[in-house]
């Protein structure tokens, strides 16, 4: 929550310092002492996440602006719903509304992404996971919106798991080889390694590694990995399907066993939710 709170505090800054420069101009031709009230509504179905983005920005900005939510992280809402009031110093309610709706209509937007690929799996036991696709500097703040929107988090990055890829297996020499250097250098550290085929997949098991990652196997390829993980892997090895996870490909991914499916989607191919900041 700390390294979250953090982040959150530097998405904020960041925003704010690229908008607002050395000051808002048009905001200065109000009056400093007039206060407004204002509503965030949604023009679209949406399940919301971002509002610790909107209260970091209004509390940079001016501590007197009072958010009231109406709608919570995580929740679904239709179209036309009032997300939250606003009351306070009218110049800090216009100077924040771009940087606050940035953030509220991007990390909604991969909530609501979320949801529909929770929901296409529902009653399976595979969880839909993000990866490290996101937009840069959003890494946390995206992730946070995958889970208000019921999915789960992979790896946050390079630094606090291992994921052996292609082009590690080559460098290392091998799955065998990549897989003995995982356990000498992070003992204690569960081992994920990608896999191609079967063969490679076989290869995985017999050097134990904790999880397995298929990559672009068909769903028939799947069954048959998931098969042979029963039979051959001592203990099984986690699953996780991935690579080009189609929406009307979910579902049977889904029922052939696997654990995990991960999808890029949620975090890249986003189109921003329509949200609007209405003053009374």
């Amino acid at each position: 929550m700390t390294e979250l709170q953090d982040a959150i505090e530097k998405n904020v800054r960041d925003a704010l310092s690229e908008d607002l420069g050395a000051g808002d101009l048009t905001a200065a031709l109000i009056s400093g002492s007039a206060t407004a009230e204002a509503t965030i509504v949604t023009r679209e179905f949406m399940v919301q996440a971002g509002s610790p983005w909107v209260d970091a920005t209004y509390r940079r900005l001016d501590s007197k602006v009072e958010i009231e939510w109406l709608i919570q992280d995580g929740d679904s809402v239709p179209a036309a719903a009032k997300l939250a009031r606003l009351h306070g110093p009218a110049r800090a309610l216009l100077s924040g509304e771009r940087t606050a709706l940035n953030f509220l209509q991007t990390l909604s937007a991969t909530a609501t992404v979320t949801a529909t690929y929770v929901e296409a799996v529902a009653g399976t036991k595979a969880k839909i996971l993000d990866t490290r696709k996101t937009i840069p500097g959003l890494r946390l703040a995206q992730k946070y919106a995958v889970r208000c929107g019921g999915g789960a988090n992979h790896r946050i990055g390079l630094f606090d798991a291992i994921l052996i890829k292609e082009n590690h297996i080559l460098g290392a020499g091998g799955i065998e080889a990549a897989v003995e250097a995982a356990r000498r250098l992070h003992p204690g550290l569960p081992v994920e390694i990608e896999v191609e085929s079967l063969g490679e997949m076989r290869q995985a098991l017999a050097a134990k590694a904790e999880r397995l990652l298929l990559d672009n196997f068909t769903v028939e390829q799947l069954r048959e990995a998931v098969a042979v993980n029963a039979s051959e892997g001592d203990p099984p090895s986690l699953l996780e399907a991935s690579g080009g996870m189609k929406m009307d490909a979910l579902r049977p991914v889904a029922t052939t066993g696997v654990d995990f499916i991960s999808v890029g989607a949620l975090t890249k191919n986003i189109a921003a939710i329509d949200l609007s900041m209405r003053f009374d």
